[in-house]
């Protein structure tokens, strides 16, 4: 006899939702593209699951069970750059990586900087394999020169606002957009660089650059500009998210300014948890070139160190697609960026989890409800109500990356050839399943 009352059914999965403070073995229902119920096993329980037919039921027994991944920190490229990725195709990287949900930032050709370009983005995403938030532009074409409109951007839909890839230059500028995004309780997400100091730097400045004859980008750009835009914070009252921060004093700076009630949030990701500078003279591998640059041995300590004292609130992939063709030059002439989508989970797993500094509540934690808490998105949790956005992952999966299994459009990955665990078994938006591996 089939089950009318639920849809779906989740059953024998290990359920952690760190949102409700819980990671327990039960069973999950879902009705109508929500989730119905959360429930632990029990003999009703399992007389209801015998109602259901087989293609009603999931089985998750040795899996875990958490509510859709959400990545704070993704370019899409669309409008303008679709031969490097397009929303379509980074929905399917997503959603094979396990995220349900992202954020898409603003630096596109054109910029996602006016309510057409918003609407743009929403539209091509109304049936993508994920769902798609868009984070507008702080300032008009990301060129520190003048506010974009945004109350006009919130008005429909943008959840932040950043110049990313850009760093506002101007004092004045930013302490102007915090104020406004007061307004409107979003968040200023800043890509903290001081461009006088970074300008022209094509890896981290360090030994490593002096023995390798490149220029380089000093951590201190960073660091001068996470404490100028923490004092604006201080100021205005406005909430400020600090994207991919990467240097020890950084991460001190923002440590402090918590303690003291400044409200100020930020991000890291994999590639500045698990690489440093030392990797490039190696091979010259063009795909470690970044923005900001892989730092040092202490950065990256600094780094983990942030993610488990809470300092650091989300891991995020700053997933930046580029064409094999802009890839294949020398180290100095290449694009900054590389893919993240579908390899976050898996380095998170194996350089975090692993090695204990993490336990899967915690990092489940800064890359679900953390993040939909900072951009004020729904999800991140298992709740009853709450979209079925859920992901189901075998924590055990050992795995090889490989370029012809990417879902992006894009190949420019680091980790090539790179070892793994834990992965993405299913995801689950809406209710409908969109990726099974």
């Amino acid at each position: 006899m089939t089950s009318k009352k639920y849809d779906l059914v989740i059953k024998d999965g290990r359920i952690i939702d760190s949102a409700l403070g819980f990671g327990r073995d039960g069973h999950i229902f879902i009705k109508d593209g929500k989730i119905a119920k959360v429930e632990s096993d029990s003999a009703p329980i399992r007389q209801e699951l015998k109602t259901f037919d087989k293609e009603q039921i999931i089985d998750a027994a040795g899996k875990l069970v958490v509510p859709g991944l959400i990545d704070i920190h993704v370019h899409l490229r669309e409008p303008g750059r679709e031969d490097e990725e397009t929303i379509e195709t980074g929905c399917n990287a997503a959603s094979s990586g396990g995220f349900t949900s992202i954020c898409c930032m603003p630096n596109t050709q054109p910029r996602i900087d006016n309510q057409e370009t918003v609407k743009f983005v929403q539209d091509r995403a109304k049936n993508a394999n994920a769902r798609v938030y868009v984070v507008g532009a702080i300032t008009k074409h990301t060129e520190g020169k003048e506010l974009a409109e945004i109350g006009d951007l919130v008005e429909v839909g943008a959840v932040g606002i950043t110049d990313d890839g850009c760093y506002v230059q101007n004092p004045e500028m930013m302490r102007r957009a915090l104020e406004y995004a007061k307004m409107f309780d979003i968040p200023v997400m800043q890509h903290a660089e001081d461009q006088f100091l970074c300008g022209g730097g094509f890896m981290n400045e360090s030994y490593e650059s002096t023995r390798l004859g490149l220029k380089g980008a000093p951590a201190v750009a960073e660091e001068l500009a996470v404490l100028r835009d923490i004092v604006l914070c201080r100021l205005t009252g406005a909430r400020l998210h600090i994207q991919h921060i990467t240097t020890r004093r950084a991460v001190e700076a923002v440590r402090q300014a918590k303690k003291e009630g400044v409200r100020v949030t930020c991000e890291a990701t994999p590639q500045h948890m698990v690489l440093t500078d030392k990797e490039i003279g190696k091979e010259f591998n063009t795909n470690l070139r970044v923005n900001p640059p892989l730092r040092t041995e202490e950065d990256r300590l600094a780094v983990i160190e942030g993610l488990v004292d809470g300092t650091i609130d989300c891991i995020a992939s700053d997933h930046a697609p580029h064409s094999e063709e802009e890839k294949d030059c020398e180290f100095d002439k290449a694009p900054p960026g590389m893919i993240g989508l579908e390899t976050t989970l898996g380095l998170v797993k194996t350089f975090i989890i692993d090695k204990g500094y993490l336990s899967w509540a915690d990092a489940i934690r800064k890359m679900t409800v953390n993040p939909a808490r900072i951009l004020n998105l729904p999800g991140g949790t298992l709740e009853p109500g709450n979209n079925a956005d859920i992901t189901i992952i075998d924590p055990e999966k050992k795995w090889t990356v490989i370029a012809s299994n990417f879902k992006s459009m894009s190949h420019n990955s680091p980790f090539i050839g790179w070892k793994l665990n834990g992965q993405a078994q299913m995801t689950i938006l809406g209710g409908k399943v969109v990726f099974e591996r």
